[in-house]
């Protein structure tokens, strides 16, 4: 069996109970970064064996996880935060376990854009999620997508970029759109900036540095 589970965001005590025994009783965990993951770990007294499997070994190592499955072995994958397979490695592994007829159980759990977009205030009965843009090549095509869709987009978006692609978007002509920059969800300094984006762009530049994880939320078209 391969066990998808999620992990905390942020604030350790985010994790179910569920996710907490599964943890315990697999045979073998892969992580996205075995240090992030251990402090998790260390936490709840897991002592289950962590390897790495992340964006740069997924390709080399996927046969030899397959195989163990295969043979009986359970695996859990879990990613530095969040559900496995949102902006994150697992994709790779869940094609290959169906294709080789390898049971999967995916756990419920923490995602980041959730929460942003729920406490964005923002229409979320209908929503595009993006999740990172490319960083150099095809990211002002995709952009210019984004905003002729009529519905609201979600972004996954560095610190040291937010400033430049919000910028962007109201270059694009939403400026007078409302969005929310939410930062360090579910952690002591948790940050969401709210209002149309023409008048967010000062509140962000005004700071002296940007840290955290970023998830932007882009309402719709205003109706004419």
């Amino acid at each position: 069996m391969l066990y998808l589970v999620p992990t905390p965001i942020g604030n350790l005590e985010d994790i179910t109970l569920r996710a907490i025994r599964t943890l315990k009783e697999v045979d073998l965990i892969i992580a996205e970064d075995t240090r992030t993951s251990k402090k998790l770990l260390v936490r709840y007294d897991i002592d289950t064996p962590i390897q790495s499997f992340h964006a740069h070994n997924e390709h080399s190592k996927v046969d030899l996880y397959i195989e163990q499955l295969k043979a009986g072995r359970s695996i859990a994958l879990i990613s530095d935060a969040g559900t496995p397979g949102i902006s994150d490695p697992g994709y790779l592994i869940v094609r290959e376990s169906i294709s080789n007829e390898i049971d999967i159980s995916c756990l419920p759990g923490p995602t980041a854009f959730v929460p942003a977009l729920v406490m964005s205030g923002l229409p979320c009965d209908r929503f595009h999620f993006e999740g990172f843009l490319p960083v150099k090549k095809g990211r002002q095509s995709r952009l210019e997508y984004l905003v002729s869709l009529p519905n609201t987009f979600i972004l996954y978006e560095s610190p040291f970029r937010v400033i430049k692609t919000t910028q962007k978007l109201i270059d694009l002509g939403c400026g007078l759109r409302r969005g929310a920059v939410c930062r360090e969800l579910t952690k002591i300094h948790e940050e969401v900036i709210r209002g149309e984006l023409n008048k967010i762009l000062p509140v962000l530049q005004s700071k002296t540095k940007i840290k955290g994880e970023i998830v932007m939320i882009i309402g719709p078209p205003k109706k004419s």
